[in-house]
This record gives C-alpha cells, structure tokens and sequence, in this order.
C-alpha cells in the first residue's frame, strides 16, 4: 500500500471512528427537512400550490430557493475537484455557470413569467398546436432533467460511500437508492412549497458552510492568497502551469475545441433548464422573478468565488493522489478539505467532515427534489392533463399523475445514478446544460421573439436538438473509452468531445429555422402580437 493510499485510509478510518456523530448529523438534516416538507405539504391543496408554490414567495425567498436549486453538487463537489486537480482549467466551470445568469436574466426571466403558467410548455403551445408542442416539451423537460440528477445521485454515493467507509459496489447503488426514495418523499408530499422551502434552507447552510471553509483555509495560510496559489501549484505536482490555462484543455487541438464546447453549453445551458424555469413561477409577478434572478447573482457569485479558495486549499492541503484514491473524478476534494483543516486524527477532523459532508448531502436532497418536480410537472400538467387527457383532467387527477410520475423518474434516476457514481458531476451537470441549450433554448427563443416561428419549426428544434445532444453524449468519452467512463470496458466513444454542445446546440437552433421555413403551415400573427404584449407587459399573466 502506497503512503498516499494508506493516508487516505487513515482518513476514512478516522471518520469511521466517529460514526455515531456522521449518522446524528445526517438524520438530523433530514428529519428537519422532512418536516418542512410535511408543513408546506399540509397547506398544498390546489394544483397551483403544487407547481407553482400559490405564487406567494417574495423575490427574496425565490432568489434565495433558486440560489439553493443551482448551487448543487455539481458547484460544492465537482467544481472543487476540478480546481483541486486543474487549476485554473477547474475554475472555468464557475465563470460559465455564473455568466449564464445574465442570459437568463436578459432574455428568460421576465417574458416567461409573464407568457406560461406553470411549465416551458405553457409558453410554447400559446400560439402553436398544443398536444405535438407540450408532448415535446415534456420530454426534453424529463431528458434534461434526468441528466442533471445523475449528477447529484453520483455526488451522493461518492459523499456518503466517504464518510460510512463503503467501497462495495452494492452498498454504493444502495446510497443512490436511498437519496431517490428521499426524492420522491419530498416531491410527493411537499410539492413546489415544501421544495422551495427546503431549497431556502439549504442555500443558507451550503452558504454558511463555504463561509467557514474559505475562513479556515485562509486562516492557514494567514490570509495570504499568494501564498495560497503558490503553495497549491507546488503541492499539485503541476507547478506554475497549475495557475496558467491550458492544464485540462489546452494539450490538445481536441482539447482546446472541448473546452469551446464546455463554455458554450455552460453559458447558454442555464435559460433552458427546467428546474430553473418553473421557478420563475412561483413569484407574484414578473418584476418579483426578475429581481429574484438579481439576489441569485448576487448570492451565486459569492459561493462561486469563495470555491476558488474550496479548490485550491484542498490543493495546497491534499496531495492530488490522495483526492483521487478517494475518488477518481475529484467529487471529494471538499469533504477531505473539512478533514484536513479540522486534522485528519483529531475529533475535530472528523467533526467538520461530518457537518460539510451533511450540508453538501443537503444540497443533494433539495437540488433532486426541483429537479423531479419540474419533470413530474411537465408529465402531468403538459403530457397528461392537455395531450392524454385533452384538457379534460381535473386538478385532482393531474396532481396524482405528477405523483406517479415522480416515482417513474425515481427509479429511472436512481438506475441511472448507479451507472455514473464515479463521473465528476460538474462535468455530468454540464451535459445536463448542453442537452438544455440544444432543445429548450432554441424553442423558447424563437417561440418570445420570431414572429413566423410555428409548430414544425417548434419540433424540429427540440426534437433535433435533443436527439443530436444525447446521440453525441453516448459515443463521447464520458460514455466510454476511458479510465473515469460510464463503462470503463467498453470503446466506442468515436466523437472525440465530451461535451456536445459545440455541435448540437447550433443544431437545435438551425433545424428550428429550417422546419420553419419547410412547414406548409402559417404562423397565427394575431397569436404571435398577443403573446409580445403579454410577454413584454405583463398583461394578462397568471
């Protein structure tokens, strides 16, 4: 056993030792958020309590619930572990995901708030046939979302695997089981207000949480970041390249080319993503979305950055062979910080691995629980209630179906999550957003600001889009071909990019004017005048 293995060892030993504690503080968090789930349940009666929370939360609480929605384990987990491995190249994840914001707030927030009701498919069956339009929409929802979640089903396994000291493969999926059991409680029980609830909740904590760690390890260094820096690149083995660009994705054309991919699918990936989107329904108007967009800016920049202080203390502090023993991806850079900073064989230690490591398990459970309930709602309030039930379905029968539907996602999840334990999840997250921008984005743009825009161009879009995204993803690296792969084994990852992107959101985008133009269907221009007024002014909104 290698001295970097039998350290990692001793680190696990150590939590171990201090078990009771890690299972107290577990059970604690989620007992308190079952409960809030439970309250907010009680008071969910109609069908816009469940989807849209009574659109009674002030932009303050949706700011703070959509902070809690995005900063999930792809930010606390993944992004330091990328920056714990790479350097500079790890940080790039947080520029995109908080660029994104301003997309979403310039051309999203405000026009979909006022156009839909509860779901995206609201906005795009306003001026076009409904049942092809809110069939298509529900599934690119349900795709968009399930990618996500195995981001989170994987930071899961590998944060509880960690602390419990589990290394079978079977206790492993029973982690990811138990996190999708979790889910469907909280989605069936609380709908959007327990959800929301619980999101404000943990933002607060993973704020706090970052909050302590960011002190600890600027205290270690005496608040000297160029010490910091320095300390990391040399302790990385990588030396001064560990701060420059070019680690991850600048040795190769190939790479350079992914990482243009990667910063495009960030960038443009947050305006379409579904869990995001219902939230801006759940304020009373649309000035209340748009300044919730504000406070999750102001919020999510300042996680972002104290995760340049995550990142590259748990490189000055770990030996990158020692992060990667515990996880091959890096998702446990953070936890073994905590462990480090307390002291890998003091009480302390394994004090402050239990309480970041059960804040980080809360991100987990709120973020799956938006991410569920936006594709439960989609199935329910789009496939069933307008496409099987042909706007027929009571608000009793819709809501039993997003139930039913939340336990089918469940279980897709959690076989999913299985497959995909040691992937980093900031680079699972990012194919969630390339899937996004490539059906959602394209549609909903078209659908506010083109006035000829029709139905065959509507499908095109997101069916092209969607199917190009996901084609590529499964004949890419991260699929197969590699050591860090969905199937280690396997070899036929002949698209060389592991983010698709670069090539299928401009897809989504072309085939939408492409089936615009072909379609022998015209436009319905007083539609198209009434959905601008609306969009723009808030005129009839819901």
């Amino acid at each position: 056993m290698s001295p970097v293995t039998s350290q990692f060892t001793l680190a696990a030993a150590e939590a171990s030792d201090h078990r009771p504690l890690i299972i107290t503080l577990f059970s604690v968090f989620v007992a308190a958020t079952l409960v809030i789930t439970v309250w907010a349940g009680r008071q969910t009666k109609s069908a816009a309590d469940f989807y849209a929370g009574g659109r009674q939360f002030t932009a303050f609480q949706n700011g703070l619930a959509v902070s809690g929605d995005y900063m999930s384990a792809a930010s606390f987990l993944g992004i330091a572990g990328a920056i714990a491995l790479f350097g500079y190249d790890g940080f790039l994840y947080s520029i995109g995901f908080l660029v994104a914001w301003l997309v979403a707030l310039l051309l999203v927030a405000e026009p979909l708030r006022n156009s839909g009701r509860y779901t995206m498919g609201d906005v795009l069956a306003y001026r076009m046939r409904q049942r092809p339009v809110r069939t298509a929409a529900g599934t690119s929802t349900i795709v968009v979302s399930i990618f996500y979640l195995l981001a989170q089903m994987a930071g899961a396994g590998v944060l509880v695997s960690l602390l419990l000291g589990i290394t079978s493969d079977a206790g492993k999926v029973g982690i990811v089981a138990l996190v999708g059991v979790l889910m469907i409680v909280y989605v069936t029980i609380g709908g959007m207000k327990g959800t929301t609830w619980v999101q404000m909740v943990k933002a607060v904590l993973l704020i706090a949480g970052a909050i302590l760690l960011t002190f600890l390890v600027l205290l270690k260094f005496d608040f000297n970041i160029s010490d910091l820096l320095g300390t990391a690149a040399e302790n990385s083995g990588k030396g001064s390249p560990f701060l420059e660009p070019g680690l991850k994705y600048g040795a190769t054309a190939t790479s350079k080319i992914d990482f243009i991919s990667l910063g495009i699918a960030l960038v443009l990936g947050t305006a379409g993503l579904p869990h995001i989107l219902i939230r801006f329904y759940t304020v009373p108007t649309a000035k209340a979305a748009r300044k919730s967009v504000n406070w999750a800016i102001g919020i999510i920049g300042v996680f972002y950055l104290m995760t340049l202080a995550l990142g590259f203390g748990a490189a000055a502090l770990i030996k990158p062979e020692e992060i990667i023993a515990s996880n091959k991806a890096g998702n446990t850079a953070a936890p073994l910080l905590a462990l480090h900073l307390g002291g890998v064989d003091s009480s302390w230690g394994a004090i402050l691995l239990a309480s970041i490591s059960a804040v980080a398990f809360a991100t987990i459970l709120a973020v799956v629980a938006g991410l569920t309930l936006a594709s439960s709602s989609s199935f329910a309030h789009d496939i069933y209630a307008n496409v099987i039930k042909k706007g027929q379905a009571t608000e009793k029968q819709e809501m039993r179906a997003a139930r039913w539907a939340t336990v089918f996602i469940g279980i897709v999840s959690i076989a999913l999550g299985a497959l995909s334990r040691d992937l980093n999840v900031a680079g699972l997250v990012a194919l969630a957003f390339a899937v996004a921008a490539s059906a959602n984005l394209p549609t909903i743009l078209y659908s506010l600001f083109w006035k000829r825009f029709n139905t065959t161009g509507a499908l095109w879009s997101i069916y092209g889009g969607l199917f190009t995204a996901v084609f590529l993803v499964l004949f890419s690296p991260v699929v197969s071909g590699k050591e860090t792969s969905m199937f280690k084994s396997a070899d036929f990852d002949w698209f060389p990019l592991e983010n698709p992107g670069l090539i299928s959101i401009p897809v989504g985008f072309l085939l939408g004017v492409i089936g615009t133009y072909l379609a022998k269907e015209k436009a319905d221009a007083g539609k198209y005048a009434e959905l601008e007024v609306r969009s723009l002014t808030g005129t009839g909104a819901h």
